[in-house]
């Protein structure tokens, strides 16, 4: 099939003509229970127009409920790749099963194959013909209008005609006509940017001298508005609890705004203490004791920065207990699963709010926790570190969190239990492997080279990652094991065809290395970005069971290990893999709001166990 430029067709209208028409086939593939084949397909076509069907329903042997799709292979150069099909059928979506989807076949040969995760024996061939007999049905031709539009829908100073056409046999040229003008051999796009109305008539004509109905659509072109040199207005307000002195109380909060009547706001940036400028997305809390100045600016659609503001503030910290090796910088105070909406300010040189809330500890029960939640936010509250209303805030949420109540309460979903269909949903790629043990636990496998068992049911945007895992590494050795977050569907990567990289080049490692020598990054590093040495990592002795925590909130990390919190990261944008990998995307790269979990095997010596393996959606 030859095709011109692809463009989509808008405000088109046909002029009355009639031509003969193509039979169009009908081709129909259909499943049920099997994961192995397909129920029915067909085999062989001719070029042309068809109909392709696909149905998955209880009128074909579909008891179980179980999805399937129809997909047509786009990346194989031994196959044709010029029809892009995704079907997906299940008996239950709302179509009952049952999906059609109109294409144009090509001779040569189809792939294609069922693209849900363990059904990759489901999968043929079409072979398609060259139709044969007289080719009396005309090209396919569309237009399109680019340029932008003001309110009424006119276009500002010019407009871009695009046109496209397809047909079966070959296309052999494409005319077009401004104004009733004479028609015109269409080689590339045309631009009019003269002011007034404008009508464009085009047809196509194929390599056997069929001619498309005439067709043609309309628009206007006015003048440009006058540009833009006005700048927008930027402004900054500080926000947060204040001493007797003005300094705003372990966190000060910045928030930005501005505004422009002509082209509108395109960005704001700020600058903390003469730092690079950095674009601003929302609320900045300074939670670093001293004096702080922020510089801001504001840039519009037509490329007008304001002239920079200025505002200085300063953060005094509150002296509550001993500082805290790591401190935890959320901009919210969570208990458990809930988001207060407090802000974590800090509270003392190290140690901020969340800090002192401790709700990653294993507490005996849910009242023990209340009681603690009570006194240290009294503290709190005389230190001058919150308000009144805060603390009867925090003392609410935390009544109806989940803090130190059984698993069964507290809404964590189990993916990895002590039942075996739990273990069966899990899938292995690349080398290696987990073996299930008696208790519900997985060993990795003693064996060369480097996989995963990744979790394909489901992503998950912000959530709370529960699970224990335990050093088995033989003789001496300590085991090199990881947790993958955050990464995208590991089969049909358009940039790592292997499985297994796709989560360690797309989302992030939390680590588990406890060895003295070796790899720098330590457990509770993020692999790569963020290290955390031995001495920060609350090293147990091996064959221990450790409780491990990951919260991801928007692009913000927290790392806990057996209660206490050994790690945060910021996935920034600009962050850079060290040390250096070539095709390394960075935290560009790592982005995504959404993902999945793996966890890693390693090597023959890097034995691990993981159990009780549980997640909570988190809302920021």
């Amino acid at each position: 099939m030859l095709v011109t430029v692809l463009a989509l067709l808008i405000g088109s209208t046909p002029l009355p003509a009639a031509a003969a028409q193509q039979q169009q086939q009908v081709l129909t593939w259909t499943a049920g229970n099997d994961i192995l084949a397909y129920t029915s397909a067909p085999e062989t076509a001719e070029a042309g127009p068809a109909t392709l069907v696909f149905e998955n329903s209880a009128a074909t042997g579909n008891t179980t409920g179980m999805q399937h799709t129809l997909t047509f292979a786009t990346g194989d150069p031994a196959y044709n790749s010029d029809v892009d099909v995704n079907l997906v059928a299940d008996p239950f979506d709302a179509n009952g099963g049952r999906w059609t989807v109109d294409v144009v076949l090509t001779p040569g040969t189809y792939r294609y194959f069922c693209a849900i995760p363990g059904h990759g024996s489901m999968t043929g061939l079409l072979v398609v013909g060259d139709g044969g007999g007289e080719d009396t049905t005309p090209p396919t031709v569309t237009a399109s209008v680019s340029g932008d539009r003001n309110g009424d829908g006119a276009y500002l100073g010019a407009a871009t005609v695009t046109l496209s056409a397809s047909d079966s046999g070959g296309v052999d040229s494409v005319e077009y006509a401004v104004n009733g003008q004479p028609y015109a051999p269409y080689t590339a796009p045309v631009t009019v940017n003269e002011p007034g109305e404008y009508t464009i008539g085009y047809r196509a004509t194929d390599l056997a001298g069929n001619t498309s109905d005439e067709r043609e659509l309309s628009f206007t072109v006015v003048p440009p508005p006058d540009p833009d040199t006005t700048p927008p207005v930027a402004t900054a307000t500080v926000s947060g609890q204040r001493d007797g002195s003005g300094a705003y109380l372990g966190a000060a909060t910045v928030t930005l705004a501005a505004t422009d009547d002509d082209s509108g706001v395109a960005r704001i940036q700020y600058s903390l203490d003469g730092r690079p400028y950095a674009t601003y997305a929302a609320p900045l809390t300074v939670s670093q004791p001293g004096q702080h100045t922020l510089d801001y600016r504001a840039t519009d659609a037509a490329g007008n920065t304001s002239d920079p503001g200025t505002v200085t503030f300063t953060v005094a910290t509150v002296e509550t207990g001993p500082a805290c090796p790591v401190t935890d910088t959320r901009p919210t105070v969570w208990l458990g699963t809930v988001n207060s909406g407090v802000p974590n300010r800090l509270v003392e040189t190290s140690c901020s709010i969340n800090n002192l809330i401790e709700d990653e500890r294993l507490w005996p029960d849910h009242p023990t926790f209340m009681a603690h939640v009570k006194e240290i936010t009294e503290h709190l509250r005389h230190f001058g570190a919150i308000s009144r209303q805060e603390r009867r805030k925090l003392i609410d949420d935390a009544a109806t969190s989940n803090v130190g109540k059984s698993d069964a309460q507290t809404g964590y979903q189990p993916l990895l239990s002590r039942s075996g269909a739990s273990f069966a949903q899990w899938e292995q790629v690349g080398a290696g492997g987990f073996t299930r043990n008696s208790d519900g636990s997985i060993t990795s496998r003693p064996v060369d080279g480097l996989g995963m068992l990744w979790f394909p049911i489901r992503a998950y945007g912000d959530f709370s990652l529960k699970l224990q895992w335990r050093d088995d590494a033989p003789g001496d050795g300590r085991a090199n094991s990881g947790v993958f977050v955050r990464f995208p569907d590991v089969h049909q990567h358009p940039q790592e065809s292997r499985p297994e990289w796709v989560a360690i080049k797309y989302g992030h490692e939390i680590q588990l290395n406890d060895r003295t020598d070796g790899d720098r990054y330590k457990t509770g590093s993020v692999y790569g970005f963020d290290e955390v040495g031995l001495a920060g990592a609350g090293v147990t002795p091996k064959g221990t069971w450790n409780d491990y925590e990951i919260r991801v909130v928007g692009q913000h990390y927290s790392i806990f290990r057996n209660g206490v919190l050994i790690n945060e990261y910021v996935n920034a944008p600009d962050a850079v893999f060290d040390p250096p990998r070539a095709d390394d995307p960075g935290g560009a790269g790592r982005q995504q709001a959404t993902g999945y979990l793996g966890l890693q095997n390693h090597g023959t010596g890097d034995v691990v166990s993981f159990r009780n393996v549980r997640i909570a959606p988190l809302t920021p």
